[in-house]
């Protein structure tokens, strides 16, 4: 008997990864979640879209829209690529490649570049053409961090617990 082959690739393991990251954001609109990996295929770090520690997810809106940013999410929510990068405990992420859910704004783009990830692997280009989008991409470009939609390949993992 040979071995199984019907067995994820390292994408599909990476991506599946960041993906349950999401699912632990309490956002009402948007999940996003982030794994950073190592060239030699080691998870370094995760992250999904929510409020600083400390900050009780009760007590801060939630709202896209308001007259003023303190009463929408952006002005707290921290961006899951942002949290995967600062959750990392180890020595560098120089030369790591990061999946992530949804592509990365300008202000993601900039601490990507900044931590030394290489590579980003996204699943959602929601955003493609805004002005964000295109500084990130041209961030992106200018500091030779590679870019790439992530190939779904169809197949169902259901993860039961």
């Amino acid at each position: 008997m040979g071995k199984r082959e019907d067995y994820i690739g390292w994408d599909e393991y990476f991506m599946g990864v960041a993906q349950l990251s999401g699912f632990r954001s309490k956002d009402p609109n948007t999940q996003v979640g982030c794994c950073i990996v190592s060239p030699d295929n080691k998870i370094l770090s995760m992250g999904y879209n929510g409020l600083p520690k400390g900050c009780s997810d009760d007590d801060f809106p939630w709202n896209r829209e308001g007259e003023i940013l303190d009463e929408t999410k952006y002005a707290y929510v921290t961006h899951a690529e942002l949290n995967s990068i600062l959750n990392f405990r180890g020595g560098t992420l120089e030369g790591a490649s990061l999946y992530v859910s949804l592509f990365p704004c300008n202000e993601c783009a900039k601490a990507i570049i900044q931590s030394g990830i290489k590579r980003v692997v996204f699943d959602s280009d929601k955003y493609e053409g805004t002005p964000g989008n295109r500084a990130a991409k041209r961030m992106f470009d200018a500091a030779g961090v590679e870019y790439v939609p992530y190939s779904r390949t169809g197949r169902e993992i259901k993860i039961m617990i």
